[in-house]
């Protein structure tokens, strides 16, 4: 088992891997555990006895090492819970919260987790950049990643693409509580949730850092006592404390908070004063604020408006660590992504560039993988007939028909080529309803305020018809879903009218939708009760043409993932048969490819549209018109989107 290794070394080796897998043994619980790091066996790879005594070398035997040290953990973590780690917390780890989670964070790592993650670290411990291979992943006991390889380098921006369901965001979880094998030196933020709502103000929650300069503090003691001084390691968290000086932190964190779409009246605001969607913009600044060695991103544009977005994006253009976001805007992810990585399959597969030469690169990759996988099933055909045929002839054709099965077995035992496997995508289907004669939806002379004295629209004048397809722009607070809420007759204009035609159906599509779910019940359940009178078949058919089938419709919706509770949604708005679809931010819980499907059915659908999203290329797949939101008027902007981003970019002095 220890080849050419002499006893005292073979000992200290042992010692070294059962100190390295050693782990806190929790109540009736699974979860994580740490791994050893496939240096170890390179400790001892030199002896001052002959050459006989050298460590195997060997690549493969290394890798298969790695493998055997992955598989180990794997199945120790099935039995195993690992502690909170008070070292990961002294050296900065930040679960994307406030300060006051930290504490129930840290009881959470202790608690029954739903994850197993196992990992083998193959870079080097106080590198920069990050390379885990024997990656696996499971979620309530389903595979999610199954022996696969991620790397992360130092000044990368990532990514992160799959199917609704994949797995994305528990992975980002699992690398944000270090159930992966971080280096330690790496100080990570995970933006999970909003800032806590205190009577702090949203400038004093950026740049309230105090516990992690502690940390940072006490990190650069440990590091000044290593024998070499600390070395890079703790240069770099000089830096961060340098990024921590009160003296320029101010004036960083306004910056941040303005471009957050945060007025200097508001950034003296408590956090208690704003919506959940505001204080998740908080956690955003905070987070940028911060600057952390790896940042971990899920869908941050959700709660922004197109301003704040194309601000984001110029920031994170210049993050210059590691950055890892999970997107479902595309040309958000053009703009800053370096790199990406894609979730298929239960592996991890890498590409270099942004998402537009992604697509291309796949394509041009899957193609060439088609070509050889079907050369190598003809190959195999032809050799299955001729061995059949000839196998049991003359003794000639018979030794031909052997070298045949030589040369198939050593194909299937150099591995062959997968077939190509496409992702499911799913199709949305609205039923046309016919045409209603002009005018459908008249403003005339509106003029509305929530108070006589601060009006948010003035004297508009304006018609919607079914051939519309409008969408609606406009910094946060301007009114866009206030005119929504006008054109449904959920508000009365204060002066003026608004005048539906009188077979009109209108249906809106909104995110508080979900809230209004009895998630106890089913999808068929729920449009059953919301439509009775109707076969179940007709139920059925009406959730499937959104994608949802199968199990799907008949289990609890508490169990649905957000993108499929939001399908639920659809299906319920489409079987209202409305002329006009009213959508403010249809996307948050979408993935790219039903994205795409949804653009195609609103494309093919005969009635009126108007649409408010936050996604540059959603609007410009549908919408035929820009209006613009401001300073109490709607004007339409004469081009289209893109070049509505690039007016954006140039009133920010971002150009």
């Amino acid at each position: 088992m220890w080849p050419n290794i002499q006893k005292g070394n073979k000992r200290r080796i042992q010692i070294l891997i059962r100190n390295r897998y050693r782990t806190s043994v929790c109540k009736e619980t699974t979860t994580v555990t740490r791994h050893v790091l496939p240096n170890i066996f390179t400790k001892f790879s030199t002896s001052p006895h002959s050459s006989n005594h050298k460590m195997v070398s060997d690549a493969s035997k290394k890798k298969a090492a790695q493998k055997k040290a992955a598989a180990a953990a794997k199945r120790g973590a099935k039995t195993v819970a690992a502690a909170a780690s008070k070292k990961a917390a002294a050296i900065g780890t930040v679960n994307g919260s406030s300060s006051s989670d930290n504490l129930a964070n840290g009881m959470g790592s202790l608690a029954i987790s739903d994850r197993t993650c196992t990992g083998v670290l193959c870079s080097h411990p106080l590198s920069r950049d990050i390379r885990i291979e024997s990656l696996s992943l499971t979620f309530h006991g389903h595979d999610l990643i199954v022996d696969s390889e991620l790397e992360l380098n130092y000044g990368r921006r990532y990514g992160l693409l799959g199917l609704n369901g994949c797995g994305k965001s528990t992975l980002l979880t699992s690398i944000g509580r270090r159930e992966l094998p971080i280096p330690e030196h790496m100080d990570i933020f995970h933006l999970t949730r909003e800032i806590e709502a205190s009577d702090m103000s949203s400038l004093e929650a950026v740049m309230n850092c105090d516990e992690e300069r502690l940390k940072l503090e006490e990190e650069a003691e440990r590091l000044i006592g290593q024998d070499d001084g600390g070395g890079e390691a703790l240069e770099r968290v000089y830096e961060r404390l340098d990024a921590m000086d009160a003296s320029t932190a101010e004036k960083r964190a306004a910056e941040i908070l303005n471009g957050l779409g945060f007025t200097k009246n508001m950034q003296q605001k408590k956090t208690r004063d704003f919506s959940g969607g505001w204080r998740m913009r908080i956690a955003l600044a905070r987070a940028l604020f911060m600057n952390p060695t790896i940042l971990l991103l899920d869908e941050p544009t959700n709660h922004l408006d197109l301003e704040a977005c194309v601000w984001l994006e110029e920031t994170l253009k210049k993050f210059e660590r590691i950055l890892v976001v999970v997107s479902h805007s595309q040309d958000f992810l053009n703009g800053v992504c370096t790199n990406i990585i894609h979730m298929q399959n239960k592996k991890l597969k890498m590409y270099t560039g942004n998402f537009d030469q992604y697509v291309q690169t796949r394509s041009e990759l899957e193609e060439n993988q088609m070509k050889q996988y079907k050369w190598e099933q003809d190959q195999i055909a032809s050799m299955k007939e001729y061995i059949a045929r000839f196998g049991h002839g003359s003794a000639k054709l018979a030794r031909q028909a052997q070298s045949k099965e030589k040369t198939l077995a050593k194909m299937e035992r150099g591995g062959l080529t997968e077939k190509v496997t496409r992702d499911r995508v799913l199709v949305f289907r609205f039923t046309d309803v016919g045409q209603l004669p002009p005018p459908v939806l008249q403003f005339i002379d509106v003029s509305f305020g929530y108070t006589p004295e601060n009006l948010i629209y003035k004297n508009l004048d304006f018609g919607v018809d079914q051939d519309s397809r409008v969408a609606l722009v406009g910094p946060n607070g301007a009114g866009k879903s206030t005119l929504l809420k006008l054109m449904t007759g959920e508000l009365m204009p204060t002066d003026g009218m608004v005048r539906r035609h009188n077979h009109l159906r209108v249906a809106q599509f909104h995110q508080h939708l979900a809230e209004k779910l009895d998630l106890e019940m089913s999808a068929l359940a729920y449009m059953m009760s919301e439509y009775p009178g109707n076969e179940e078949e007709k139920m059925r058919a009406a959730i499937g043409r959104f994608g949802l089938t199968g199990k799907a419709q008949v289990m609890a919706m508490r169990n649905l993932s957000d993108g499929q509770r939001s399908r639920v949604i659809f299906a319920w708005l489409a079987y209202r048969q409305p002329h006009m679809l009213l959508l403010d931010e249809p996307t948050n819980h979408l993935d790219i490819e039903t994205m795409d499907s949804l653009a195609d059915a609103l494309n093919d659908w005969d009635g009126g549209l108007v649409l408010v999203s936050h996604d540059f290329r959603l609007i410009n797949q549908v919408a035929r018109e820009i209006w613009v939101c401001e300073n109490q008027k709607v004007t339409k902007w004469e081009g289209d989107i893109m070049g509505f981003k690039e007016h954006l970019r140039s009133k920010a002095g971002l150009s």
